[in-house]
């Protein structure tokens, strides 16, 4: 059973409390499949996803992340990687600075709502040592890891509505 994509953004929120139970292979793939999905410059996807749940990795990247202890306890953690060359060969150095950058935050977005759509908790990391974390999943040069999402089942408190700011504060509209 999904959620509606509204109730996805209204309800999510980070979990950095986690259960120990693994997310089911079908449920992770669904999830996986969302980031794929997202949209990119040119449609040149330039993503990885390294799907990690071998502990001594998680360890290797939870020091690379400041000690943070979500990425311990979280069953699944994913390093979305891009890459930058794709992305240069169509847009060259706009495309490699950016557009790369902004497809794979796309991405990210995507599997966290995919994740909160199935019931499976989600935490977006983005303070890390980008060369600590590309070597701790083995990844090849042209890569530079952009974000790490943990993944499991809460194991925390529902909490309240987070209080956003009012859409006049952020919006304009030109007619």
């Amino acid at each position: 059973m999904t959620k509606d994509i509204f109730d996805c953004i209204r309800q999510s929120h980070s979990i950095r409390n986690f259960k120990s139970e693994q997310i089911p292979d079908a449920t992770l793939t669904r999830i996986l499949e969302a980031g794929n999905m997202a949209p990119s410059a040119g449609n040149l996807q330039p993503w990885y996803f390294y799907v990690v749940q071998d502990v001594s990795v998680k360890e290797k990247i939870a020091a690379a992340a400041f000690d943070q202890e979500q990425i311990n306890e979280a069953p699944t953690v994913i390093v979305i990687a891009a890459d930058p060359a794709r992305s240069n060969e169509l847009y060259g150095e706009r495309g490699a600075q950016l557009y790369c950058i902004q497809d794979t935050a796309a991405a990210a977005q995507n599997i966290l709502l995919g994740a909160e759509g199935l019931g499976v908790a989600a935490c977006w990391v983005g303070a890390f040592n980008e060369t600590k974390v590309e070597e701790a999943i083995k990844a090849p040069p042209r890569l530079r890891a952009v974000a790490i999402i943990c993944l499991g089942y809460s194991n925390e408190q529902p909490k309240e509505y987070k209080e956003r700011l009012r859409l006049a504060e952020v919006a304009k509209f030109i007619h």
